[in-house]
Formats: C-alpha cells, sequence, structure tokens
C-alpha cells in the first residue's frame, strides 16, 4: 500500500494512479478546422444537465489539438465502443494519421462524429473553466443520435483502454454481470 502523508505535497504518480481507479468512458471529440479533419479521445466526459442539454469534457491545457476544435465552435461528440480501441489509439496519438481507417460524418455544422459508436452529439461550446493543468469545456447539445444496437463500451482504467463486457448469465446477486477486458 503506498500512502502520500499529508504534511507533504501530493506525489503526482501516487495522485495518477488513485484516479486511475476510477473509469472512465472514451469519446472522441472531432470538428473541422477550415478543410481538415481535427479530433482527439478523451476519457474526462461527464453528462452535466438535462435543461438545457449539457455535457461536459476535460482537456489538458498542453494539448495542441484542442484550441484548434475550439475554434470550430460546434463540435462531434461520439461515444466509442468497446471495439473502437484501435480509433481511439489513433485520436490520441500525436503522430499517427489520426482519422486512418475511420468511419467519421460531417455535419453541416463542421461537428464530425465516429461511425460505429453508442452514440453521437453535435455541440457548440457553450463555456470553459481553466482548473489546474486542464479546462473544464461545458458544451451544449445541439443535436444527437442513439444507437440502439451497439457493442460493449470502451473505457480508461488504469492508464489504459480497455473494454467493458457484458457476461451472460447471472451474479450472485441476480444480476446480469459486466467483465473488464484487457487488450
Amino acid at each position: 500500500m503506498t500512502h502520500n502523508p499529508a504534511d507533504k505535497p501530493l506525489d503526482g504518480r501516487l495522485l495518477r494512479s488513485a484516479f486511475g481507479k476510477f473509469p472512465t468512458g472514451v469519446v472522441a471529440v472531432c470538428a473541422m478546422h477550415g478543410d481538415e479533419r481535427v479530433g482527439m479521445a478523451v476519457s474526462a466526459f461527464m453528462p452535466v444537465s438535462l435543461d438545457p442539454p449539457l455535457l461536459s469534457v476535460c482537456i489538458q491545457l498542453s494539448s495542441t489539438t484542442w484550441p484548434r476544435l475550439r475554434e470550430a465552435g460546434v463540435v462531434g461528440v461520439s461515444v466509442l465502443s468497446r471495439a473502437q480501441q484501435a480509433h481511439a489509439q489513433r485520436l490520441a496519438s500525436k503522430e499517427a494519421d489520426r482519422f486512418a481507417g475511420l468511419e467519421v460524418t460531417r455535419l453541416p455544422s463542421g461537428a464530425v462524429v465516429v461511425g460505429g459508436t453508442h452514440a453521437w452529439f453535435e455541440c457548440a461550446i457553450r463555456e470553459s473553466h481553466e482548473a489546474g493543468d486542464h479546462e473544464i469545456v461545458v458544451l451544449e447539445i445541439l443535436q444527437l443520435h442513439v444507437e440502439s444496437h451497439a457493442d460493449d463500451p470502451m473505457i480508461f482504467f488504469a492508464s489504459g483502454f480497455r473494454g467493458l463486457r457484458h457476461v451472460h448469465g447471472m451474479s450472485v446477486d441476480g444480476r446480469a454481470g459486466l467483465e473488464v477486458a484487457h487488450w
């Protein structure tokens, strides 16, 4: 067991490890910047409000992609499935063609959404707040699509992409089970 005493500054590696114990969903945030498709994988995504319809993402201040997405004004937020791990890795890469082999649709607003996802949202950037080394971005949902028969979801856990898979059969408490799949 690792412990950080209260009288010492927090150890960054220990903090990252603690944050990594909480699984989060993975989304693609994409838009057109002029004639160029721009996108990134984001694991800090959260529904915010039903009325008005809002969601949020957190972006590192050091991101070189986010300034171009911010300029677009409207972005697509696509909820990735377990089967789209390679897409998430490419969208998170700094060197690869982030859209290689990725089926995308450009919406009239310039938002770009990924095909084969659980759901996608077309969002206007409403406001942002600097918080430490990240920017919390609040997005207003303009339109959305929900897939009724989607693959199992992708999660980010312990600093890596994982899949959450429904396990057939019942658990001890009589509920359907879930299993984390490692790649």
